[in-house]
Protein backbone atom coordinates (compact mmCIF):
# COMPACT_ATOMS: atom_id res chain seq x y z
CA UNK A 1 0.00 0.00 0.00
CA UNK A 2 1.56 3.38 -1.00
CA UNK A 3 2.62 5.73 1.79
CA UNK A 4 0.61 8.96 1.84
CA UNK A 5 2.73 11.99 0.87
CA UNK A 6 2.25 13.66 4.24
CA UNK A 7 3.28 10.50 6.09
CA UNK A 8 6.30 10.04 3.80
CA UNK A 9 7.41 13.61 4.46
CA UNK A 10 7.08 13.09 8.22
CA UNK A 11 9.06 9.83 8.03
CA UNK A 12 11.88 11.52 6.11
CA UNK A 13 11.92 14.44 8.52
CA UNK A 14 12.16 12.14 11.52
CA UNK A 15 14.96 10.15 9.86
CA UNK A 16 16.89 13.35 9.17
CA UNK A 17 16.39 14.47 12.76
CA UNK A 18 18.06 11.30 13.98
CA UNK A 19 21.36 12.73 12.75
CA UNK A 20 24.36 10.82 11.40
CA UNK A 21 24.13 7.06 11.53
CA UNK A 22 26.63 4.97 13.50
CA UNK A 23 28.86 2.61 11.51
CA UNK A 24 27.57 -0.87 10.63
CA UNK A 25 27.93 -3.32 13.50
CA UNK A 26 28.12 -0.63 16.16
CA UNK A 27 26.22 -1.37 19.39
CA UNK A 28 22.62 -0.20 19.39
CA UNK A 29 22.40 3.30 20.76
CA UNK A 30 25.84 4.38 19.55
CA UNK A 31 25.93 8.10 18.84
CA UNK A 32 27.71 9.27 15.70
CA UNK A 33 29.22 12.71 15.18
CA UNK A 34 30.66 13.02 11.69
CA UNK A 35 32.87 15.66 10.09
CA UNK A 36 33.26 17.61 13.31
CA UNK A 37 35.56 20.61 12.76
CA UNK A 38 38.15 20.51 15.53
CA UNK A 39 39.63 23.76 14.20
CA UNK A 40 36.72 26.18 13.70
CA UNK A 41 36.89 27.68 10.21
CA UNK A 42 40.01 25.64 9.48
CA UNK A 43 41.19 23.48 6.60
CA UNK A 44 38.79 20.90 5.18
CA UNK A 45 41.09 18.17 6.50
CA UNK A 46 40.83 19.42 10.10
CA UNK A 47 37.81 17.30 10.90
CA UNK A 48 37.08 14.15 12.86
CA UNK A 49 34.42 11.48 13.25
CA UNK A 50 33.43 10.49 16.78
CA UNK A 51 31.42 7.44 17.81
CA UNK A 52 30.24 7.03 21.40
CA UNK A 53 28.63 3.73 22.50
CA UNK A 54 25.91 3.65 25.14
CA UNK A 55 26.80 2.96 28.74
CA UNK A 56 26.92 4.34 32.23
CA UNK A 57 29.31 7.21 32.81
CA UNK A 58 31.67 8.86 30.35
CA UNK A 59 33.41 6.52 27.95
CA UNK A 60 37.19 6.12 27.63
CA UNK A 61 38.30 7.38 24.22
CA UNK A 62 40.60 5.82 21.65
CA UNK A 63 41.83 8.32 19.07
CA UNK A 64 42.61 6.59 15.78
CA UNK A 65 45.01 8.32 13.36
CA UNK A 66 45.22 6.90 9.84
CA UNK A 67 48.44 6.29 7.94
CA UNK A 68 49.27 7.02 4.32
CA UNK A 69 52.89 8.26 4.11
CA UNK A 70 51.78 11.73 5.27
CA UNK A 71 50.26 12.37 1.84
CA UNK A 72 47.15 10.20 1.51
CA UNK A 73 44.46 8.47 3.55
CA UNK A 74 41.11 9.36 5.04
CA UNK A 75 39.42 8.97 8.43
CA UNK A 76 36.53 7.03 6.89
CA UNK A 77 38.23 4.91 4.23
CA UNK A 78 41.19 4.08 6.47
CA UNK A 79 39.05 4.12 9.56
CA UNK A 80 39.51 2.87 13.10
CA UNK A 81 39.06 -0.62 14.57
CA UNK A 82 35.36 -0.19 15.32
CA UNK A 83 35.24 -3.35 17.42
CA UNK A 84 36.43 -1.00 20.15
CA UNK A 85 32.85 0.32 20.38
CA UNK A 86 31.73 -3.10 21.55
CA UNK A 87 34.47 -3.02 24.19
CA UNK A 88 32.98 0.15 25.68
CA UNK A 89 35.33 2.72 24.16
CA UNK A 90 34.36 5.84 22.31
CA UNK A 91 36.34 6.10 19.07
CA UNK A 92 37.49 9.23 17.28
CA UNK A 93 38.98 9.03 13.78
CA UNK A 94 41.04 12.01 12.66
CA UNK A 95 41.84 13.63 9.37
CA UNK A 96 44.78 16.00 9.36
CA UNK A 97 46.56 18.15 6.81
CA UNK A 98 48.73 16.10 4.46
CA UNK A 99 52.12 17.12 3.08
CA UNK A 100 50.58 18.56 -0.08
CA UNK A 101 48.54 20.89 2.13
CA UNK A 102 51.11 21.91 4.74
CA UNK A 103 54.51 20.62 5.85
CA UNK A 104 55.76 19.68 9.32
CA UNK A 105 54.77 20.57 12.01
CA UNK A 106 51.24 20.97 10.60
CA UNK A 107 50.05 17.35 11.03
CA UNK A 108 51.31 17.17 14.61
CA UNK A 109 49.68 20.49 15.40
CA UNK A 110 46.44 19.10 13.96
CA UNK A 111 46.55 15.93 16.05
CA UNK A 112 47.13 17.95 19.21
CA UNK A 113 44.37 20.40 18.26
CA UNK A 114 41.99 17.46 17.88
CA UNK A 115 42.93 16.10 21.32
CA UNK A 116 42.38 19.50 22.92
CA UNK A 117 39.03 19.91 21.17
CA UNK A 118 37.84 16.51 22.35
CA UNK A 119 39.00 17.16 25.91
CA UNK A 120 37.38 20.60 25.95
CA UNK A 121 34.05 19.14 24.80
CA UNK A 122 34.31 15.85 26.68
CA UNK A 123 31.23 16.42 28.84
CA UNK A 124 28.88 17.16 25.95
CA UNK A 125 30.13 14.13 24.02
CA UNK A 126 30.02 11.76 27.00
CA UNK A 127 33.74 10.92 26.99
CA UNK A 128 36.19 10.86 29.88
CA UNK A 129 38.85 13.60 29.52
CA UNK A 130 41.21 11.66 31.78
CA UNK A 131 41.17 8.49 29.68
CA UNK A 132 42.40 9.24 26.15
CA UNK A 133 44.48 6.75 24.20
CA UNK A 134 46.08 7.26 20.77
CA UNK A 135 46.43 4.45 18.21
CA UNK A 136 47.76 4.61 14.68
CA UNK A 137 49.73 2.74 12.05
CA UNK A 138 52.63 3.95 9.89
CA UNK A 139 52.25 7.74 9.58
CA UNK A 140 49.40 7.39 12.09
CA UNK A 141 51.72 5.50 14.40
CA UNK A 142 54.16 8.38 14.11
CA UNK A 143 51.41 10.87 14.94
CA UNK A 144 50.36 8.79 17.94
CA UNK A 145 53.96 8.60 19.15
CA UNK A 146 54.31 12.37 18.84
CA UNK A 147 51.16 12.81 20.94
CA UNK A 148 52.67 10.53 23.55
CA UNK A 149 56.11 12.13 23.76
CA UNK A 150 55.31 15.84 23.43
CA UNK A 151 53.07 16.38 26.46
CA UNK A 152 55.91 18.17 28.24
CA UNK A 153 56.34 20.78 25.49
CA UNK A 154 53.96 23.41 24.15
CA UNK A 155 55.84 23.66 20.85
CA UNK A 156 53.01 22.03 18.89
CA UNK A 157 50.05 23.50 20.77
CA UNK A 158 48.71 26.31 18.61
CA UNK A 159 45.25 27.70 17.95
CA UNK A 160 42.12 26.99 20.00
CA UNK A 161 41.48 25.39 23.41
CA UNK A 162 44.94 26.09 24.79
CA UNK A 163 43.52 25.98 28.33
CA UNK A 164 43.29 22.18 28.15
CA UNK A 165 45.96 19.53 27.69
CA UNK A 166 46.83 17.75 24.44
CA UNK A 167 48.28 14.80 26.37
CA UNK A 168 47.10 11.21 25.98
CA UNK A 169 47.20 8.52 28.64
CA UNK A 170 48.59 5.70 26.48
CA UNK A 171 49.84 5.06 22.94
CA UNK A 172 49.64 2.16 20.49
CA UNK A 173 52.22 2.80 17.75
CA UNK A 174 52.24 0.35 14.86
CA UNK A 175 55.37 0.63 12.69
CA UNK A 176 55.63 4.41 12.78
CA UNK A 177 58.83 6.19 11.67
CA UNK A 178 60.96 8.18 14.12
CA UNK A 179 64.38 9.43 12.98
CA UNK A 180 64.01 10.18 9.26
CA UNK A 181 67.76 10.69 8.85
CA UNK A 182 68.48 7.03 9.68
CA UNK A 183 65.78 5.40 7.55
CA UNK A 184 67.76 4.89 4.34
CA UNK A 185 70.74 3.41 6.18
CA UNK A 186 68.49 1.08 8.16
CA UNK A 187 66.61 0.07 5.01
CA UNK A 188 69.78 -1.40 3.50
CA UNK A 189 69.26 -4.46 5.69
CA UNK A 190 66.37 -5.54 3.43
CA UNK A 191 66.86 -5.79 -0.36
CA UNK A 192 64.22 -3.82 -2.22
CA UNK A 193 63.39 -1.57 0.72
CA UNK A 194 62.33 2.03 0.16
CA UNK A 195 64.86 4.86 -0.11
CA UNK A 196 64.00 7.78 2.14
CA UNK A 197 66.56 10.50 1.42
CA UNK A 198 65.30 11.38 -2.06
CA UNK A 199 63.55 14.77 -2.50
CA UNK A 200 60.30 12.99 -3.38
CA UNK A 201 60.28 10.57 -0.43
CA UNK A 202 57.32 10.88 1.96
CA UNK A 203 59.62 12.08 4.72
CA UNK A 204 61.29 14.72 2.53
CA UNK A 205 57.90 15.98 1.41
CA UNK A 206 56.78 16.22 5.02
CA UNK A 207 59.87 18.24 5.99
CA UNK A 208 59.67 20.47 2.91
CA UNK A 209 63.04 19.37 1.49
CA UNK A 210 65.47 16.43 1.29
CA UNK A 211 65.88 14.70 4.64
CA UNK A 212 69.67 14.92 4.80
CA UNK A 213 69.56 18.64 3.99
CA UNK A 214 67.07 19.24 6.79
CA UNK A 215 68.60 17.40 9.74
CA UNK A 216 67.65 20.03 12.30
CA UNK A 217 64.03 19.87 11.20
CA UNK A 218 64.16 16.07 11.17
CA UNK A 219 65.29 16.19 14.80
CA UNK A 220 62.33 18.43 15.62
CA UNK A 221 60.07 15.87 13.91
CA UNK A 222 61.53 12.90 15.80
CA UNK A 223 59.40 11.69 18.75
CA UNK A 224 62.58 10.44 20.43
CA UNK A 225 63.65 14.08 20.84
CA UNK A 226 60.86 14.71 23.35
CA UNK A 227 60.92 11.52 25.42
CA UNK A 228 60.90 11.95 29.20
CA UNK A 229 60.26 9.62 32.11
CA UNK A 230 56.74 11.07 32.26
CA UNK A 231 55.77 9.75 28.83
CA UNK A 232 52.57 7.67 28.94
CA UNK A 233 52.73 3.89 28.53
CA UNK A 234 53.57 2.79 24.99
CA UNK A 235 52.86 -0.38 23.06
CA UNK A 236 55.00 -0.44 19.92
CA UNK A 237 54.51 -3.14 17.27
CA UNK A 238 56.66 -3.58 14.16
CA UNK A 239 57.40 -6.27 11.59
CA UNK A 240 61.09 -7.12 11.32
CA UNK A 241 60.83 -7.37 7.49
CA UNK A 242 59.17 -4.00 6.94
CA UNK A 243 60.46 -2.53 3.64
CA UNK A 244 58.62 0.78 3.97
CA UNK A 245 59.45 1.83 7.53
CA UNK A 246 62.54 -0.01 8.79
CA UNK A 247 62.16 -2.05 11.96
CA UNK A 248 65.05 -0.10 13.46
CA UNK A 249 62.87 3.02 13.61
CA UNK A 250 60.78 1.49 16.38
CA UNK A 251 63.91 0.18 18.10
CA UNK A 252 65.14 3.78 18.39
CA UNK A 253 61.94 4.87 20.15
CA UNK A 254 61.84 1.82 22.40
CA UNK A 255 65.43 2.44 23.46
CA UNK A 256 64.74 6.14 24.13
CA UNK A 257 61.70 5.35 26.26
CA UNK A 258 63.54 2.67 28.23
CA UNK A 259 66.53 4.96 28.80
CA UNK A 260 64.22 7.67 30.16
CA UNK A 261 62.51 5.22 32.51
CA UNK A 262 59.14 5.35 30.73
CA UNK A 263 56.86 2.34 30.31
CA UNK A 264 57.10 0.61 26.94
CA UNK A 265 56.16 -2.81 25.60
CA UNK A 266 57.73 -3.85 22.27
CA UNK A 267 56.02 -6.48 20.14
CA UNK A 268 58.04 -7.78 17.18
CA UNK A 269 56.11 -9.44 14.36
CA UNK A 270 58.55 -12.07 13.14
CA UNK A 271 58.71 -12.02 9.35
CA UNK A 272 56.12 -9.25 9.28
CA UNK A 273 56.12 -6.46 6.75
CA UNK A 274 54.44 -3.07 6.73
CA UNK A 275 51.31 -4.34 8.42
CA UNK A 276 51.61 -7.68 6.65
CA UNK A 277 51.70 -10.59 9.06
CA UNK A 278 49.78 -8.72 11.74
CA UNK A 279 46.91 -10.80 13.05
CA UNK A 280 45.10 -12.00 16.15
CA UNK A 281 48.12 -11.84 18.51
CA UNK A 282 48.66 -8.18 17.63
CA UNK A 283 44.97 -7.37 17.89
CA UNK A 284 44.81 -9.03 21.29
CA UNK A 285 47.95 -7.26 22.46
CA UNK A 286 46.47 -3.87 21.53
CA UNK A 287 43.10 -4.56 23.19
CA UNK A 288 44.74 -5.85 26.37
CA UNK A 289 47.05 -2.83 26.49
CA UNK A 290 44.18 -0.37 26.06
CA UNK A 291 42.10 -2.14 28.69
CA UNK A 292 44.99 -2.05 31.14
CA UNK A 293 45.52 1.67 30.79
CA UNK A 294 42.11 3.12 29.96
CA UNK A 295 39.45 1.07 31.73
CA UNK A 296 38.27 1.77 35.25
CA UNK A 297 40.21 -0.10 37.90
CA UNK A 298 43.40 -0.17 35.83
CA UNK A 299 46.66 1.43 36.93
CA UNK A 300 46.22 4.55 34.79
CA UNK A 301 42.51 4.36 34.07
CA UNK A 302 41.61 4.62 37.75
Amino acid sequence: MPIAPALLALTLALAAADGPKPPPGAPAGTKAHRDVAYVPGGHERQKLDLFVPPGDGPRPLVIWIHGGAFMMGDKAEWGPPLELLGEGYAVASLNYRLSQHAIFPAPVEDAKAAVRFLRKHAKEYGIDPDRFGAWGASAGGYQSAMLGTTASTKAFDVGENLDVSSAVQCVVDEYGPTDFTKMTEQAKALPGADEHDAPDSPESKLLGGPVQENKAKAAQADPCTYVTKDAPPFLIMHGDHDKLVPYGQSVLLVDALKKAGASVAFHTVKGGGHGDGFGEPERRAALDFLAKHLKRGSSTGR
